[in-house]
């Protein structure tokens, strides 16, 4: 055998300066661009772009946001006939986005998928709300990568997972294709024990009624619900999920029990489920019951703001992002909501005081960047506000924040060549 003959087809195609002679379907959705813009960088690189998977496919990149998965939950289409012509002997080599990138040598513009991403970012590129980033976190089904002063960073594609999967199950999918889908796309994907992971907690989120020592949650909503039963309630396995059927009838006559004590932590924990839900004001309540048994609570007086804040009531909540930072010098989320809060009610130079403050504790900290930038310009101070924008560029390269950086960055080189010509 020849040496050309014992090397592999990761290494050949790794090997290649471009995409000459492939013949290129794309599957799942990509993290990094449209399928559309990925086809041109394919012709540009020498290569055919297609939309299905046929003899006459060499190559399937696959999709790094979420799972190449159809709407009932099966693998993709794409995905399923290529591995069927593999099988029958053609030669079509499948690789993730990330080592397609690699290949011709494009890491711009897009996501990174081996950046990290904070809450606010992730908001924005995934459209998914901070309270729900923050509640996955909580029920353990995704884990900061790292913290820098309680700012948590999270992998894009663990959150874009989750969200995949969830908007899966609330479409009505049944958990149990999912997770076969999941087990036949771990044939192509190294890490599948997590996702698994998500889908089961994920699961029980969306169809089950979990019980702890006060009695029955509805984990979607964070509210507390009546056991009538008086047998003991399980939450079942995934794969029982089929046969839980039991609901529970609700009266206008009936009362709940007697509240019973809880600790600081249990009321903080209560107030951030309904939060989740939207319910501002029970959410104050229960926030404020924590911070009785506890005032040195740091994250109890920033949930705390938040709620006052989705109220109405923005200058209570400009005293409670205070009250953390007071607590907490290093609290940056703090620190740029401050900053954002005070833009609002009318006060830039406020503003940039408590972005500068963020800055100083995490240098590197992208959405502090990305607000002081957009309040500079706000006072016509662009050129201060330039190098702010290219840092936050430097960590985030795709998404409306991004979007707007760039947009910026261009209007002022356009005024430059119109006035320095």
């Amino acid at each position: 055998m020849s040496e050309t003959e014992e090397e592999q087809p990761d290494q050949l195609l790794q090997g290649s300066p471009a995409l000459q002679g492939e013949r290129v379907v794309f599957t799942g959705t990509l993290a990094s661009m449209t399928h559309q813009k990925a086809g041109e960088f394919v012709e540009e690189h020498g290569g055919q772009a297609a939309q299905h998977v046929s003899r006459q496919t060499t190559l399937l990149v696959v999709g790094e946001e979420g799972w190449p998965l159809e709407a009932d939950g099966s693998p993709s289409v794409n995905l399923t006939h290529a591995q069927e012509l593999i099988a029958e002997g053609v030669a079509i080599q499948i690789i993730k986005e990330s080592d397609w990138l690699a290949l011709i040598e494009l890491r711009e513009p897009g996501v990174n998928v081996d950046q990290l991403y904070t809450p606010a970012m992730l908001t924005q590129m995934l459209d998914i709300p901070v309270g729900t980033i923050r509640r996955w976190e909580r029920q353990g089904l995704i884990k900061p990568a790292r913290k820098i002063y309680r700012l948590p960073y999270f992998s894009f594609q663990e959150v874009a997972s989750v969200r995949r999967l969830s908007q899966l199950l609330e479409s009505g999918v049944n958990p149990r294709e999912l997770e076969s889908s999941l087990q036949h796309l771990g044939k192509f994907f190294n890490e599948i024990d997590a996702p698994l992971s998500q889908l089961t907690l994920l699961a029980q989120d969306a169809q089950l009624l979990l019980k702890d020592e006060r009695g029955l949650i509805d984990p979607r909503h964070g509210q507390r619900v009546f056991d009538f039963g008086t047998a003991e309630t399980e939450v079942p396995e995934l794969a029982d999920e089929e046969t839980f059927e039991g609901t529970i009838e609700f009266t206008e006559h009936l009362k709940p029990a007697e509240p019973v004590d809880r600790s600081a932590d249990e009321w903080f924990d209560e107030g951030c489920q309904l939060l989740d839900a939207g319910e501002a004001k029970p959410a104050i309540e229960a926030f404020r019951l924590a911070l009785l048994g506890q005032p040195d609570m740091p994250e109890a007086h920033l949930h705390l703001a938040e709620a006052l804040y989705l109220d109405g009531k923005a200058e209570g909540a400009l005293e409670r992002y205070y009250a953390a930072v007071e607590w907490d010098h290093d609290y940056i989320e703090a620190w740029t909501q401050l900053g954002c809060l005070h833009n609002e009610l009318g006060d830039p130079e406020a503003a940039l005081q408590a972005f500068e403050i963020a800055l100083r504790v995490h240098p590197d900290y992208p959405d502090a960047h990305l607000h002081k930038a957009e309040v500079l310009h706000q006072l016509n101070r662009v050129e201060e506000a330039v190098p702010h924008w290219k840092i936050y560029l430097d960590f985030d390269e795709m998404g409306p924040w991004a979007d707007l950086a760039r947009q910026r960055l261009q209007e002022y080189d356009d005024g430059e060549d119109l006035q320095f010509p």
